[in-house]
């Protein structure tokens, strides 16, 4: 099965070098280049490659809201290329959809098999930190979503469109999670939620 790739990396160097890494391997094509995170949004909405690559330096919110918007388009699937592995990001991406986190540090056979894996559905996360993104959280990875929505400020209605749920069940889901949390309301949730560092 051959894998149509996307890559996005702010810089110059490194994205000629993911781009030339990545298409001389089996089963891999780099269909594009992108210089910033519109570009390759935009790429994707307009081709949908099996898999958009984006490089992420770790303080740039706005790769990580694409990141987001590209992972919900029928038919691309979205994977993280991170300096870091942070807890929050990890728990970010595992809510925003996101289908898998490499670290830039990882071996060039690691990056390609992630790549495979994503491109067969899988979802490609270190053991070691996804486990720690949920530490003792009570929740499920659907109300981890939702809690993550509410934190960023999203109303219920948004929140239901983002998750492809019915208001109704929107609202059941913060319900269940300010329940699972022992929290009195979602105000409170989100603040035991951030105290415990789940979001």
């Amino acid at each position: 099965m051959n894998t149509d790739v996307l890559v996005h990396d702010d810089l110059a160097l490194s994205r000629a070098a993911l781009t030339a890494l990545l298409d001389g391997l089996p089963g891999l094509t780099v269909v594009g280049s992108a210089d910033s995170a519109y570009a390759a949004l935009e790429f994707a909405e307009l081709h949908r490659p099996d898999v958009v690559l984006i490089s992420f330096g770790g303080r740039d919110e706005e790769t990580v809201e694409v990141a987001e918007k590209i992972a919900v388009l029928p038919g691309s699937r979205t994977l993280l290329l991170a300096t870091a592995l942070t807890r929050p990001l990890v728990r970010r991406a595992l809510a925003g959809g996101i289908d898998g986190l490499v670290r830039r540090s990882d071996p060039p056979e690691r990056l390609a098999e992630a790549v495979r894996r994503v491109h067969r559905g899988e979802r490609v996360f270190d053991d070691g930190p996804a486990a720690e993104a949920g530490g003792d959280c009570p929740l499920t990875r659907r109300q981890l979503s939702v809690l993550e929505l509410l934190h960023r400020g999203d109303p219920v209605p948004q929140i239901a469109a983002r998750l492809s749920l019915s208001e109704g069940t929107a609202r059941n889901y913060v319900s269940a999670v300010v329940s699972a949390m022992g929290a009195r309301n979602r105000i409170d949730a989100l603040r035991m939620a951030r105290e415990r560092e789940w979001i």
